[in-house]
């Protein structure tokens, strides 16, 4: 069982989506669980490359070809954990906030948090207040991550937290901010609940948000 599970996170590091596949499934038919599986290989994997990528050794190219092949095996997994009634670590709605149609970052960190074992709602680019606002509320989040990559779209990550607070929302989801020229200050200013340099830290972050 070790010897697999070492074998899938190894595919999952090197970003071999085909080899993931055929292994989990492999893993599947010897009798490891579906959770088994997610746990130690699939995320064991992603926060292996989570650390390199912190240590300057893997850099985006990496952790995308990485964060596909997790990706690969998280679908063969979801039906599975679904089934069985595994709950996710956490719940978190996702996107770029209006105004806004940058999206590779926010992809990235979208994956990362996949890898890290949460449900992502992705809603994409361009999202307004309202918008992240009911998809957290339905879908029962627990983070809401916004992401910007331009200065003048900043401000509207503060509408969010202030959509929160008018429907009496704010102490249910935490607010995870997160784009090139976003800063920790600007994060306090805001009264966001954390800020993250980068994919990894964001995964990182998320796990610590909802521990």
């Amino acid at each position: 069982m070790a010897e697999i599970l070492a074998s899938i996170r190894s595919a999952v590091m090197e970003g071999n989506a085909g080899e993931v596949d055929s292994l989990v499934k492999t893993a599947l038919d010897e009798g490891i669980s579906p959770k088994a599986i997610l746990d130690d290989a699939l995320i064991d994997g992603m926060t292996e490359v989570g650390q390199l990528f912190e240590n300057g050794e893997y850099f985006v190219p990496e952790m995308l070809v990485s964060a596909r092949a997790m990706k690969t095996g998280l679908a063969i997994l979801r039906p599975l954990l679904i089934e069985q009634s595994v709950e996710p670590v956490g719940r978190v709605v996702i996107g770029t906030v209006r105004g806004d149609m940058h999206d590779i970052g926010k992809n990235l960190v979208g994956m990362m948090m996949e890898g890290a074992g949460f449900e992502v709602d992705d809603l994409g680019v361009n999202v307004s207040a309202d918008q992240f606002v009911d998809a957290a509320v339905k879908g029962h989040a627990d983070i809401i991550a916004l992401s910007a990559l331009l200065t003048t779209t900043m401000p509207n990550m503060s509408e969010v937290i202030a959509k929160l607070q008018e429907t009496g929302e704010r102490g249910n989801v935490k607010v995870l901010v997160g784009g090139a020229p976003v800063t920790q200050s600007f994060a306090d200013r805001i009264g966001a609940d954390g800020f993250a340099a980068d994919a990894s830290q964001a995964a990182t972050l998320a796990r610590s948000l909802v521990a």
